[in-house]
Protein backbone atom coordinates (compact mmCIF):
# COMPACT_ATOMS: atom_id res chain seq x y z
CA UNK A 1 0.00 0.00 0.00
CA UNK A 2 1.43 3.27 -1.33
CA UNK A 3 0.19 6.61 0.20
CA UNK A 4 0.97 10.02 -0.61
CA UNK A 5 0.69 13.18 1.91
CA UNK A 6 0.64 16.60 0.35
CA UNK A 7 0.87 18.53 3.73
CA UNK A 8 3.15 22.31 4.65
CA UNK A 9 4.04 19.95 7.46
CA UNK A 10 5.72 16.75 6.53
CA UNK A 11 7.93 16.17 9.71
CA UNK A 12 4.26 16.25 11.68
CA UNK A 13 3.55 13.03 9.47
CA UNK A 14 7.29 11.34 9.30
CA UNK A 15 7.05 11.32 13.13
CA UNK A 16 4.14 10.02 13.72
CA UNK A 17 5.02 6.90 11.04
CA UNK A 18 7.52 5.64 13.48
CA UNK A 19 5.02 4.42 15.87
CA UNK A 20 2.61 1.68 16.28
CA UNK A 21 0.76 -0.39 13.72
CA UNK A 22 1.37 1.87 11.21
CA UNK A 23 5.20 1.84 12.28
CA UNK A 24 5.03 -1.62 12.63
CA UNK A 25 3.53 -1.83 8.48
CA UNK A 26 6.20 0.77 7.36
CA UNK A 27 8.89 -1.68 9.35
CA UNK A 28 7.53 -4.58 7.38
CA UNK A 29 7.30 -3.04 3.56
CA UNK A 30 4.18 -3.27 3.48
CA UNK A 31 2.89 0.13 3.80
CA UNK A 32 4.73 3.54 2.14
CA UNK A 33 3.55 6.58 3.17
CA UNK A 34 5.84 9.81 1.01
CA UNK A 35 5.39 13.32 2.26
CA UNK A 36 5.17 16.22 -0.58
CA UNK A 37 5.71 19.67 0.83
CA UNK A 38 3.82 22.79 -1.28
CA UNK A 39 6.86 24.79 -0.26
CA UNK A 40 9.23 23.00 -2.32
CA UNK A 41 6.86 24.06 -5.72
CA UNK A 42 7.61 27.72 -4.94
CA UNK A 43 10.62 29.80 -5.78
CA UNK A 44 10.06 32.50 -3.90
CA UNK A 45 12.74 33.84 -0.68
CA UNK A 46 9.85 33.20 1.59
CA UNK A 47 8.40 30.04 -0.35
CA UNK A 48 4.39 31.44 -0.20
CA UNK A 49 1.90 28.94 -0.46
CA UNK A 50 -0.96 30.89 0.76
CA UNK A 51 -2.42 34.00 0.49
CA UNK A 52 -5.53 36.44 1.93
CA UNK A 53 -8.79 35.67 0.71
CA UNK A 54 -10.68 37.48 -2.26
CA UNK A 55 -13.74 39.48 -0.33
CA UNK A 56 -11.86 40.04 2.97
CA UNK A 57 -11.86 38.01 5.93
CA UNK A 58 -9.63 36.94 8.88
CA UNK A 59 -7.22 34.09 7.84
CA UNK A 60 -5.02 32.65 5.19
CA UNK A 61 -6.03 30.23 2.20
CA UNK A 62 -3.52 28.13 0.33
CA UNK A 63 -3.02 28.73 -2.89
CA UNK A 64 -4.14 26.68 -6.19
CA UNK A 65 -0.45 26.73 -7.88
CA UNK A 66 1.81 24.99 -5.24
CA UNK A 67 -0.45 22.21 -4.17
CA UNK A 68 -1.44 21.34 -8.12
CA UNK A 69 2.26 20.78 -8.25
CA UNK A 70 2.60 18.99 -5.28
CA UNK A 71 -0.16 16.67 -5.91
CA UNK A 72 0.91 16.43 -10.00
CA UNK A 73 4.31 15.12 -8.20
CA UNK A 74 2.87 12.98 -5.96
CA UNK A 75 0.70 11.16 -8.83
CA UNK A 76 3.78 10.80 -10.76
CA UNK A 77 5.17 8.34 -8.34
CA UNK A 78 2.21 5.92 -8.77
CA UNK A 79 2.10 3.55 -11.72
CA UNK A 80 -1.32 3.17 -12.01
CA UNK A 81 -2.44 6.68 -10.74
CA UNK A 82 -4.16 7.60 -7.17
CA UNK A 83 -7.56 8.34 -5.70
CA UNK A 84 -6.94 12.33 -5.20
CA UNK A 85 -8.49 12.98 -1.60
CA UNK A 86 -9.03 16.36 -0.04
CA UNK A 87 -9.73 15.89 3.80
CA UNK A 88 -12.23 18.63 4.66
CA UNK A 89 -15.71 19.18 6.52
CA UNK A 90 -17.23 19.20 3.42
CA UNK A 91 -16.35 15.61 2.80
CA UNK A 92 -17.83 11.64 2.45
CA UNK A 93 -17.79 10.62 6.22
CA UNK A 94 -14.69 8.26 6.53
CA UNK A 95 -15.46 4.92 7.95
CA UNK A 96 -14.23 1.64 8.07
CA UNK A 97 -15.84 0.58 4.71
CA UNK A 98 -13.85 3.28 3.02
CA UNK A 99 -10.85 2.48 4.77
CA UNK A 100 -11.46 -1.40 3.19
CA UNK A 101 -11.73 0.27 -0.35
CA UNK A 102 -8.98 2.52 -0.04
CA UNK A 103 -6.80 -0.31 1.28
CA UNK A 104 -7.94 -2.34 -1.59
CA UNK A 105 -7.11 0.14 -4.28
CA UNK A 106 -3.43 -0.15 -3.41
CA UNK A 107 -2.96 3.64 -3.69
CA UNK A 108 -3.98 6.71 -2.54
CA UNK A 109 -3.15 11.02 -2.26
CA UNK A 110 -4.25 12.72 0.57
CA UNK A 111 -4.01 16.60 0.31
CA UNK A 112 -4.05 18.14 4.07
CA UNK A 113 -5.32 21.48 4.44
CA UNK A 114 -4.46 24.25 6.60
CA UNK A 115 -5.67 27.61 7.59
CA UNK A 116 -8.85 29.25 6.02
CA UNK A 117 -9.12 26.57 3.60
CA UNK A 118 -7.65 25.32 -0.07
CA UNK A 119 -8.46 27.62 -3.72
CA UNK A 120 -11.92 26.05 -4.36
CA UNK A 121 -10.79 25.74 -8.04
CA UNK A 122 -7.94 23.42 -6.78
CA UNK A 123 -10.64 21.16 -5.37
CA UNK A 124 -12.61 21.29 -8.59
CA UNK A 125 -9.72 20.43 -10.81
CA UNK A 126 -7.45 18.29 -9.09
CA UNK A 127 -8.96 16.58 -6.34
CA UNK A 128 -11.77 13.22 -6.95
CA UNK A 129 -13.34 12.63 -3.62
CA UNK A 130 -13.44 14.40 0.09
CA UNK A 131 -13.29 12.92 2.99
CA UNK A 132 -14.17 14.18 6.31
CA UNK A 133 -13.32 12.20 10.17
CA UNK A 134 -15.89 13.74 11.93
CA UNK A 135 -17.99 17.00 12.80
CA UNK A 136 -15.32 19.07 14.42
CA UNK A 137 -13.12 21.67 13.29
CA UNK A 138 -8.98 20.74 13.06
CA UNK A 139 -6.46 23.16 13.08
CA UNK A 140 -5.52 21.13 9.55
CA UNK A 141 -5.89 17.87 7.79
CA UNK A 142 -2.74 16.53 9.31
CA UNK A 143 -4.17 14.59 12.03
CA UNK A 144 -7.08 13.63 10.10
CA UNK A 145 -4.83 11.90 7.30
CA UNK A 146 -2.87 10.17 10.32
CA UNK A 147 -6.34 8.44 11.23
CA UNK A 148 -6.83 7.43 7.83
CA UNK A 149 -3.22 5.76 7.40
CA UNK A 150 -3.47 4.56 10.92
CA UNK A 151 -7.06 2.69 9.25
CA UNK A 152 -5.71 1.43 6.61
CA UNK A 153 -2.95 0.10 7.68
CA UNK A 154 -4.53 -2.20 10.42
CA UNK A 155 -6.05 -3.82 7.52
CA UNK A 156 -2.77 -4.35 5.56
CA UNK A 157 -1.83 -7.98 5.61
CA UNK A 158 0.38 -9.27 7.93
CA UNK A 159 0.62 -5.60 9.94
CA UNK A 160 -1.50 -7.12 12.89
CA UNK A 161 -0.30 -10.00 14.74
CA UNK A 162 -3.83 -11.99 13.74
CA UNK A 163 -5.98 -12.04 11.10
CA UNK A 164 -9.12 -12.48 13.47
CA UNK A 165 -7.99 -9.47 15.24
CA UNK A 166 -9.31 -7.07 11.60
CA UNK A 167 -12.11 -9.17 11.43
CA UNK A 168 -13.36 -9.07 15.16
CA UNK A 169 -13.06 -5.07 15.38
CA UNK A 170 -15.41 -3.00 16.15
CA UNK A 171 -17.38 -1.68 12.51
CA UNK A 172 -16.01 -4.93 11.13
CA UNK A 173 -19.57 -6.33 11.06
CA UNK A 174 -21.10 -3.14 11.56
CA UNK A 175 -21.45 -3.23 15.05
CA UNK A 176 -19.45 -2.26 18.20
CA UNK A 177 -16.71 -4.49 19.82
CA UNK A 178 -17.55 -6.53 22.74
CA UNK A 179 -16.26 -5.98 26.21
CA UNK A 180 -12.43 -7.33 26.63
CA UNK A 181 -11.03 -8.99 29.78
CA UNK A 182 -7.98 -10.11 30.93
CA UNK A 183 -5.61 -11.21 34.28
CA UNK A 184 -6.52 -10.93 37.17
CA UNK A 185 -9.99 -12.61 37.24
CA UNK A 186 -11.18 -10.09 40.17
CA UNK A 187 -10.51 -6.18 40.27
CA UNK A 188 -11.88 -3.84 42.42
CA UNK A 189 -14.50 -6.45 43.30
CA UNK A 190 -15.41 -6.75 39.58
CA UNK A 191 -15.35 -10.60 38.32
CA UNK A 192 -14.83 -11.24 34.45
CA UNK A 193 -18.20 -13.07 33.35
CA UNK A 194 -18.13 -16.53 34.06
CA UNK A 195 -19.37 -17.59 30.33
CA UNK A 196 -15.41 -16.32 29.00
CA UNK A 197 -13.76 -18.73 32.04
CA UNK A 198 -15.80 -21.87 30.67
CA UNK A 199 -14.53 -23.29 27.64
CA UNK A 200 -17.72 -23.34 25.75
CA UNK A 201 -16.47 -21.75 22.70
CA UNK A 202 -20.01 -21.65 21.73
CA UNK A 203 -21.45 -19.92 24.23
CA UNK A 204 -18.56 -17.37 24.31
CA UNK A 205 -19.64 -16.59 20.38
CA UNK A 206 -23.27 -16.01 21.78
CA UNK A 207 -21.80 -13.98 24.50
CA UNK A 208 -19.72 -11.78 22.56
CA UNK A 209 -22.73 -11.20 19.86
CA UNK A 210 -24.85 -10.81 22.37
CA UNK A 211 -23.32 -7.79 24.29
CA UNK A 212 -21.77 -6.16 20.93
CA UNK A 213 -25.46 -5.93 19.69
CA UNK A 214 -26.27 -4.79 22.93
CA UNK A 215 -23.39 -1.86 23.40
CA UNK A 216 -24.05 -0.62 19.90
CA UNK A 217 -27.83 -0.07 20.37
CA UNK A 218 -27.30 1.70 23.60
CA UNK A 219 -24.52 3.93 21.97
CA UNK A 220 -24.64 3.88 18.48
CA UNK A 221 -28.46 2.66 17.54
CA UNK A 222 -28.01 3.99 14.15
CA UNK A 223 -25.58 1.46 13.00
CA UNK A 224 -28.28 -1.43 13.78
CA UNK A 225 -31.14 0.52 11.74
CA UNK A 226 -28.47 0.56 8.75
CA UNK A 227 -27.33 -2.57 8.93
CA UNK A 228 -30.45 -4.91 10.44
CA UNK A 229 -30.50 -7.97 12.30
CA UNK A 230 -30.63 -11.36 12.33
CA UNK A 231 -33.53 -13.74 13.91
CA UNK A 232 -30.95 -14.99 16.27
CA UNK A 233 -29.68 -11.19 17.23
CA UNK A 234 -33.13 -9.94 17.62
CA UNK A 235 -33.88 -12.39 20.26
CA UNK A 236 -29.76 -11.67 21.74
CA UNK A 237 -30.79 -7.93 21.90
CA UNK A 238 -34.03 -9.07 23.88
CA UNK A 239 -31.87 -10.81 26.17
CA UNK A 240 -29.52 -8.26 26.64
CA UNK A 241 -31.92 -5.03 27.04
CA UNK A 242 -34.09 -7.51 29.28
CA UNK A 243 -31.13 -8.25 31.74
CA UNK A 244 -30.04 -4.88 31.59
CA UNK A 245 -33.62 -3.80 32.45
CA UNK A 246 -33.53 -5.98 35.58
CA UNK A 247 -30.33 -4.41 36.71
CA UNK A 248 -31.45 -1.09 36.65
CA UNK A 249 -34.77 -1.78 37.73
CA UNK A 250 -36.50 -0.16 34.33
CA UNK A 251 -38.69 -1.35 31.35
CA UNK A 252 -35.79 -2.03 28.93
CA UNK A 253 -38.19 -3.80 25.75
CA UNK A 254 -39.35 0.04 25.03
CA UNK A 255 -35.88 1.01 23.15
CA UNK A 256 -36.39 -2.58 21.04
CA UNK A 257 -39.04 -0.57 18.86
CA UNK A 258 -37.55 0.35 16.45
CA UNK A 259 -35.43 -2.73 15.66
CA UNK A 260 -38.07 -4.66 15.00
CA UNK A 261 -39.36 -2.51 12.39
Amino acid sequence: MRIAVVTVFPQMIREALAYGVVGRAVERGGLLVDCIDPRDQVHDVHRTVDDRPYGGGPGMVLKAEPLAAALGEAAARFEAGAKRVYLGADGRRFDQGLAREAAAAGGLILLAGRYEGVDERLLETRIDERWSIGDYVLSGGELAALVVIDAIARLIPGTLGSAQSVEQESFSDGLLDWPHYTRPPEFDGRRVPEVLLSGDHAAIRRWRLREALGRTWLCRPDLIERRGMSAEERVLLEEYLAERAGRDGRNGFDSMTRSQK
